[in-house]
């Protein structure tokens, strides 16, 4: 008798085993005398009754000021540079102080501007400088700059307003991340209008110890506005700017500027002359963000395997 027992046991568990693993698993065979109580296919089904779908999360822009919003470099750092030089009266032998277009496109390489200067000194061994004559003369600097861009001489670069109007439409958070000083980021920011400019934070200067190829400044950025780096984009337009932002776990999308067109950009997700010309939309740079979700995805989500089950799976 308690075989018997056992032997009918056994059966039912392979009869349940016939009956419930081929529903939960949506197959279209059953045994014969089974088809009519086939379950529906295995599916998760969003709240607007379509089926799940991936998409990208963007949580962020990060710009570059230099060379992405606009083309400061050679014809406003560098001018803003000479002319503080100038007014210094800085001299190398008996030659006025001056950084020619190519020299300083060499200089690039160096991120934040007293670092710069300390940099080419050290150079072509310039004794006469140091850290305290770079910080004044580039509070001086700062001021020429900003002169510039009040004068209307730098204007933003193609695609950069549409683009921000875009995002800030969107409620996409942007900043921007410089190594320049805070004042002079600030003025170019301010050529997209009030409005537009009080939306942005700006992150610039000396807000981290160490600049641009460090990704310091991307990484604060990102825990200010407490986002994931693989749901941030950043624009830049160097070298160094796309290791930073490679460092810090983020896409990057490269818009070649004056000084940087012969540069290495192979590690960058996209690469274009400037945001126009390269069809540069929202859309586009939501499309960049490493990171993706599944749409609505939570507790309410019904797995239809033979009516067990509910959450996630």
């Amino acid at each position: 008798r308690f075989v018997a027992l056992a032997m009918l046991l056994r059966l039912c568990i392979v009869a349940q085993a016939l009956l419930v693993l081929p529903l939960a698993a949506g197959f279209s065979t059953l045994p014969l005398g089974l088809r009519s109580l086939k379950a529906s296919p295995v599916r998760a089904v969003s709240r607007a009754g379509g089926p799940l779908q991936l998409k990208a999360t963007l949580g962020a822009i990060f710009f570059d000021c230099d060379g992405v919003l606009a083309d400061t470099e050679r014809d406003g750092h560098r001018i803003a540079f000479n002319l503080a030089f100038k007014e210094f009266g800085l001299k190398v032998g008996d030659n006025d102080m001056e950084w020619g277009e190519d020299l300083y496109g060499k200089l690039c390489s160096i991120g934040g501007g007293k670092e710069r200067m300390v940099g080419y000194w050290k150079e072509i061994g310039w004794a006469g400088g140091d850290w305290d004559l770079a910080v004044q003369l580039h509070k001086r600097k700062t001021e020429i700059f900003g002169d510039l861009i009040i004068g209307g001489k730098i204007p933003l670069r193609p695609g950069v307003e549409r683009l921000i109007t875009e995002a800030i439409d969107a409620d996409v958070p942007i900043a921007v991340c410089s190594t320049s000083n805070e004042k002079a980021v600030q003025e170019i920011v301010n050529l997209l209008g009030p409005e537009k400019a009080s939306k942005i934070q700006i992150f610039a200067g000396d807000c981290v110890p160490r600049k641009k190829p460090s990704p310091d400044i991307y990484n604060l950025a990102r825990e200010v506005y407490e986002v994931r780096a693989e749901d941030v984009v950043v624009v830049e337009d160097s070298g160094i700017g796309l290791k930073a932002a490679k460092d810090a776990g983020m896409s990057c999308l490269v818009t070649t500027s004056t000084y940087t067109k012969g540069e290495d950009f192979s590690e960058a997700d996209h690469v274009v002359d400037d945001l126009d010309s390269g069809d540069i939309d929202l859309a586009t740079i939501d499309g960049l963000a490493t990171s993706t979700q599944w749409e609505d995805w939570g507790v309410d989500r019904d797995v239809m395997n033979a009516g067990v089950g509910r959450g996630r799976w």
